[in-house]
């Protein structure tokens, strides 16, 4: 036996459990060690996953504030100094007096002047309805024609405007004395019914609102032709709809206008609709040799960048200015000339309850036809072009 009491054999034995045990513990603690490691490397992971996702939720929120940011600059209403705004008509003169072949587009801008709301201003229909405010139709029948309207029609005449392109549905284009032929109202006038059946379609143009009854997808008026009896129908053109009409759409007069254009005038329009017909801008041809855009609107629209000049104004400062400059009087409307009564068909015997609206009278103490004895009513329209025809993007319901 070695000394020490323990015999050669039992110190191997001892020496293979001791290195046993430290192989165990080294064991242990590599396994330690990997366990953290996998913690560590999927900590790290969630670590990049959250920062990863708390970047794009940055990025995200940032780019909302970026667009709302950018929708509140384009809704805000900008108005040029009176100086600059003076050295802007100046030059927008002298491009109509210089234009070969001038054509105007007209949106609703030009229209607030005589109480008719527009669209996208800050208290414009869809603006209000974005805001889930209500908005309710008014009597359109003691609306006149503005400022603006009366300056287009003596531009016009004195062959310095050789078309105008008209979005609104109002008829104070027509009632402003522009003849028919030198206008194209994209989007359907109010006064105007007519009849399918005959062809060519048969129009009908009234002293009263024709679409009391109408809205999108249903069109018509409720009254028959007096040549063939078909039923009448209104020439609104609701977003969603595909207007076909000849008249008074007049889209072929347009297209041909804007072709033949070297010089457009844009008044009162957010363009956002006007934009999505190329054949309006004359898209196919090279830049260089399209007509020259001027835009007058308060707030921002998708054509500034192509514009020659941008004046931020009211429609009716500018065209005052603008007819001063070009040394032009302005033509007072006078109800008693309005062309919408002599280009009238009256109402058949048994029509005349065909409609509730107030009618156009050439004197506002006159009571209008079928107006005699009823009382007026206060309370807001609905239906037609700008109750329910105002709702944007409606689906029409199939028929099953």
């Amino acid at each position: 036996m070695a000394a020490g009491g323990l015999s050669r054999s039992e110190r191997k034995a001892a020496e293979r459990v001791r290195r046993l045990r430290e192989e165990q513990q080294r064991e242990r603690l590599r396994q330690v060690s990997r366990i953290l490691r996998k913690a560590a490397t999927e900590r790290s992971a969630e670590e990049g996953r959250l920062l990863a996702e708390s970047e794009d939720l940055v990025t995200e929120l940032q780019g909302r504030s970026r667009r709302r940011e950018g929708l509140k600059r384009r809704q805000e209403e900008v108005c040029d100094d009176p100086e600059e705004l003076q050295r802007k008509v100046r030059e927008l003169a002298s491009a109509v007096r210089n234009a070969k072949y001038l054509v105007v587009y007209t949106g609703a801008g030009i229209s607030t002047a005589a109480s008719i709301p527009d669209y996208r201003g800050p208290n414009g229909v869809w603006t209000l309805l974005q805001k889930g405010r209500s908005v309710s139709a008014a009597d359109l029948s003691e609306a006149e024609p503005t400022l603006t309207h009366m300056s287009i029609a003596r531009l016009h005449e004195q062959k310095l405007v050789q078309h105008v392109v008209s979005q609104n549905c109002d008829g104070l284009h027509l009632r402003s004395g522009l003849p028919r032929s030198a206008m194209s109202e994209l989007h359907g006038n109010m006064y105007i019914e007519v009849c399918t059946a005959c062809i060519p379609n048969r129009e009908y143009v009234r002293v009263f609102d024709v679409t009391e009854r109408t809205a999108l997808h249903r069109h018509q008026t409720g009254r028959t032709c007096h040549k063939c009896g078909g039923q009448l129908r209104d020439t609104i053109v609701h977003f969603g709809e595909r207007g076909t009409l000849g008249q008074p759409l007049n889209w072929e007069a347009a297209t041909q206008a804007a072709s033949k254009a070297d010089t457009i005038l844009c008044l009162g329009s957010s363009l956002k609709v006007l934009k999505k017909y190329p054949h309006l801008w004359c898209m196919t041809k090279p830049p260089s040799r399209r007509p020259k855009l001027y835009i007058v609107n308060l707030q921002w629209t998708p054509k500034d960048d192509w514009a020659a000049l941008k004046l931020h104004g009211k429609c009716d400062d500018v065209m005052q200015l603008l007819m001063d400059e070009l040394g032009l009087e302005i033509p007072c409307y006078s109800r008693w000339q309005d062309p919408i009564f002599s280009l009238a068909t009256p109402l058949r015997a048994g029509e005349e309850g065909s409609h509730s609206r107030k009618s156009l009278c050439r004197s506002r103490e006159e009571p209008g036809p079928g107006d005699r004895g009823a009382p007026l009513n206060s309370a807001p329209i609905l239906g037609g072009w700008f109750g329910r025809g105002c709702t944007k993007r409606t689906k029409r319901k199939k028929v099953t």
